[in-house]
């Protein structure tokens, strides 16, 4: 299986857990602050949820792992895995979206980009590939990716794809 990989990179952002940790601590200690000045109300119950959610978010969102083989592309975001088959790639370029879409924050996402409905796996630091499907899968109709190597992963999806088609 690994003699059938064409590319493998692994992107990580340090500002990006380091945001999610302080999250995480601040809403600990808002949660330890109310529960020892009055108790488990809602308001703890809020501390608590922001709590989990971001201790999520630290774990599950530390490593975009990007795979391409042969036959598809799989992005992995911590329990998270999408995968693309090769064949049902339409075109890849570079995402050029709204610096306010692009802002949308880092981990998975999901909007209407230009009428078209698409998965976002990103950071916020680096550039992303964008690949637009010939066939939904499921709502999605486009997903797109961070990368530290935008032109590699282009070029290298678009080989992939053109032997595919050639096969």
């Amino acid at each position: 299986m690994n003699d059938d990989l064409l590319y493998h990179e692994r992107v990580t952002s340090n500002r990006t857990e380091a945001l999610f940790l302080a999250l995480t601590i601040l809403f600990f200690l808002l949660l330890v602050w109310r529960v020892s000045a009055d108790g488990l109300d809602v308001l703890a119950a809020v501390f608590f949820f922001f709590f989990v959610f971001f201790l999520f978010y630290s774990v599950n969102y530390r490593t975009l792992i990007i795979r391409l083989t042969s036959e598809s592309l799989k992005l992995t975001f911590g329990i998270f895995t999408w995968t693309v088959a090769l064949d049902n790639i339409e075109e890849c370029h570079l995402d050029d979206i709204p610096i306010l879409m692009r802002m949308g924050g880092a981990g998975i996402h999901f909007m209407f980009i230009r009428k078209r409905y698409r998965a976002l796996f990103n950071f916020l630091e680096y550039p992303r590939v964008a690949i637009t499907f010939k066939r939904k899968e499921g709502l999605v109709r486009d997903i797109s990716f961070s990368t530290g190597r935008p032109d590699d992963v282009l070029r290298l999806i678009q080989e992939a794809v053109s032997a595919n088609r050639a096969v």
